[in-house]
């Protein structure tokens, strides 16, 4: 899927990218809670139950269930923009750093952004964990541009550490590098460590190389492969990156990756990684089955299908108008000071940061 540089191009791809990102978190998002607290046999009930399988729309509302408690005013039919969310969150601050601080971003920089523009409300696990560190010691602040004046690997040590966290915010880093896979890593891996370590790291690592790649590509197959050559081969993301990739070449479904990875969290960056790969390639021609069936796969559906929905997004090819009408270019954020942003703003405000970083 080779392409070129030329503005309208570039902004094309991004715009997929926002819209798949976007229809992918909330298409996922009302099922996320039951999925992951009662699992993959009752998502795929609830999605029986709604007359909603094989998943090629928004997810119904059925009364008197879990997603009626959970997220209601995410399913078809009930919302007019996008419903705000943790992964939306992260990829809008990961334009604001760039735009602040283009290639040179840097871990203390991600710091400084998650204290000024981050509620405590929407980080969990990992960066909730670090978010109490940042909070306990940098009581005074620290400079812009300096060091914090603490061990800021201090807050990645948690028990989160290689959970989903920083591989949901890592998309952004690969769209502005489009052919670059190598830059992409290297700024995901200097936003994961805020928070992360080991898997943790190289899952964000993979989803902001792999990301970089397709736009230079053959094809989503060997995107996927390129991307992997930026994290260690031997490392658990990796190989499960590879169960994702070998099951969808051979056409079967993720019942292996919910058999080998039985035991993670649903939130492991792991399992996650391997659902996203196989959706991704699955889906290759449609991004219908791309994210459709990355959500009904399971585990943590609204980061696993703002993922794929993102990396389909990235060839260029359109969003279909029945994932993009609903939501009328309006994306609910929850950041300091903002509360919903234009689809028309953020597209033309990353393009200005791929153009920078291009130079």
């Amino acid at each position: 899927m080779p392409d070129d540089d030329r503005p309208d191009d570039l902004r094309r791809r991004l715009r997929s990218a926002w819209q798949g990102r976007i229809s992918g978190c909330q298409l996922g998002k009302p099922v996320e809670l039951l999925s992951m607290r009662h699992g993959h046999a009752a998502l795929t009930d609830y999605l029986g139950r709604a007359d909603a399988l094989p998943l090629r729309d928004y997810v119904p509302l059925v009364e008197d269930t879990p997603v009626a408690n959970h997220f209601p005013d995410a399913c078809l039919g009930r919302f007019d923009r996008s419903e705000p969310d943790d992964d939306i969150n992260y990829s809008v601050l990961a334009l604001l750093m760039l735009e602040a601080s283009g290639a040179e971003l840097t871990t203390a920089d991600v710091a400084r952004a998650w204290l000024r523009h981050l509620p405590g409300g929407m980080v969990f696990t990992a960066e909730r964990s670090a978010m109490v560190v940042l909070l306990q010691e940098s009581s005074y602040g620290f400079p812009a541009g300096g060091e914090p004046g603490f061990d800021l690997a201090r807050c990645a040590d948690n028990e989160f550490n290689d959970w989903i966290g920083a591989q949901i915010r890592a998309d952004l880093y690969g769209w502005v590098n489009p052919g670059r896979p190598g830059r992409a890593a290297e700024l995901a891996r200097r936003d994961a460590e805020l928070s992360h370590r080991g898997e943790g790291v190289h899952g964000a690592v993979a989803v902001a190389a792999i990301g970089a790649a397709i736009p230079t590509a053959d094809d989503l197959v060997d995107a996927v492969e390129r991307g992997l050559g930026e994290i260690p081969e031997g490392s658990d993301c990796a190989a499960a990156a590879r169960l994702g990739l070998d099951l969808a070449r051979a056409g079967d479904g993720p019942a292996a990756i919910h058999e080998r990875y039985a035991e993670l969290s649903p939130v492991h960056t792991v399992n996650n990684l391997a659902i996203v790969v196989w959706g991704l390639v699955t889906g290759a021609d449609d991004f219908d089955v791309a994210i459709g069936e990355t959500v009904a796969a399971g585990w943590d559906t609204d980061c696993n299908g703002a993922t794929v929905g993102a990396l389909w997004g990235l060839t260029g090819r359109p969003v279909p108008d029945h994932w993009t009408e609903p939501w009328n270019g309006r994306v609910g954020v929850t950041l300091a000071g903002m509360g919903e942003l234009a689809l028309d703003d953020l597209v033309e405000r990353t393009a200005i940061v791929a153009e920078r970083l291009s130079r």
